[in-house]
């Protein structure tokens, strides 16, 4: 429902006052928290709109599924995607699993198939600083060798 919101909605609402690309290979797609696991699961199911995607503390727990994807990507035949991490060390561990620990499950499996992904670890919590912080080096990193 995300990826058809973002595809059907907004990209035409933004489009008709911004020249957007059509090209996926300059598109990216960002969220923090349910929105990082939000924007990996709009490129995945969607790379022919979305290559690049950064997540930070992403929710890849258990809630809606989310934890399953660090099996999915091993064994779906890799996608073109380009994929940032952040995760803190100091991150939510409740009912629904680690945040640290999935998110170091998701920069595994990425590893083993191959992806072009980068996974940076702070001591933060559960919040957008760290990754705020870092937020200029990931798009220099995310939109290396695009002119």
């Amino acid at each position: 429902q995300y990826s058809r919101f973002l595809i059907e909605e907004i990209l035409p609402a933004v489009g008709s006052d911004y020249n957007l690309t059509n090209d996926p290979e300059r598109r990216a797609v960002m969220g923090i928290s349910s929105g990082g696991i939000a924007a990996f699961t709009a490129a995945w199911e969607r790379p022919d709109y979305f290559r690049k995607v950064i997540s930070h503390v992403g929710s890849f727990t258990n809630i809606r599924g989310g934890h399953n994807y660090h099996a999915l990507i091993r064994k779906t035949e890799k996608k073109p995607l380009r994929i940032f991490l952040q995760e803190g060390s100091n991150d939510l561990d409740n009912l629904h699993g680690s945040w640290p620990l999935a998110n170091r499950q998701m920069a595994a499996s990425l590893r083993f198939s191959g992806y072009d992904y980068r996974f940076v670890m702070g001591d933060g919590g559960h919040n957008g600083r760290h990754g705020g912080a870092i937020l200029p080096d990931t798009m220099r990193w995310l939109w290396r060798g695009v002119e």
